[in-house]
């Protein structure tokens, strides 16, 4: 329930203005282009980068190619009752031309009352790494949408088909379970509220308020 808690972990650091830039080129910009989100400082794709600079036809190239996003805000605002707000990455036809299949592919949105309620689809989850920027970054999207939209953040739901841990991250999970007797408060997100159009947020319309957490834990990522 994001009316009550901002999930975020505080065993170990999260890095949340990372999280929302890519969130941004992902869903703003619907950008596959890996050389603008290292120009905003984010090198998390730079394993899956093609000759061409980009990831192929993933994430937020299936965006604009439908006008996914246009498509939802619309309907928010126009037909709130609606069971038809998803929203779907994984296109059949392209899966062969991405650098990487979709972990996070799919969200399902609904409007109950003031709230705005979504639901993440994951057929993969990395949870040392993956998973906790994951959860992070929609509940993050579902804030932003809320905002502009004139609704409150409502039920935030992350499904997780294969929830997995690499080897090499073994033992910094281990470290991790064992602070959660010292785990944080959670914080608060802060929003801009002069922001009223979801294409006008930058990385600084959104921050966390009294973020406390345990430290860094290391994980390599695996390719």
């Amino acid at each position: 329930d994001l009316s009550k808690e901002f999930p975020i972990l505080t065993t170990k650091f999260v890095a949340f203005k990372t999280a929302v830039k890519e969130l941004l080129w992902i869903w703003q910009k619907q950008s596959n282009d890996v050389k603008e989100l290292q120009a905003m400082g984010v090198h998390v794709w730079d394993e899956w980068m093609r000759e061409d600079g980009t990831i192929g036809k993933a994430y937020g190239y299936q965006l604009a190619k439908y006008k996914q996003v246009d498509n939802l805000l619309r309907m928010i605002k126009e037909d709130p009752q609606s069971h038809r707000m998803i929203v779907t990455l994984w296109n059949i036809e392209d899966l062969p031309d991405m650098a990487l299949q979709l972990c996070a592919y799919e969200t399902l949105w609904d409007v109950e009352g003031d709230h705005l309620n979504c639901m993440l689809v994951q057929r993969s989850g990395d949870m040392g790494l993956g998973v906790p920027f994951n959860m992070t970054q929609y509940a993050t999207l579902v804030y932003m949408i809320a905002h502009v939209s004139g609704l409150k953040p409502g039920q935030f739901t992350h499904i997780i088909n294969n929830a997995h841990i690499y080897e090499n991250h073994v033992e910094a999970l281990k470290t991790q379970l064992a602070r959660l007797d010292e785990a944080k408060p959670a914080p608060s997100l802060w929003i801009n509220d002069k922001v009223q159009n979801f294409y006008d947020f930058t990385a600084d319309d959104v921050k966390l308020e009294g973020y406390e957490h345990l430290g860094k834990l290391p994980m390599e990522v695996a390719v």
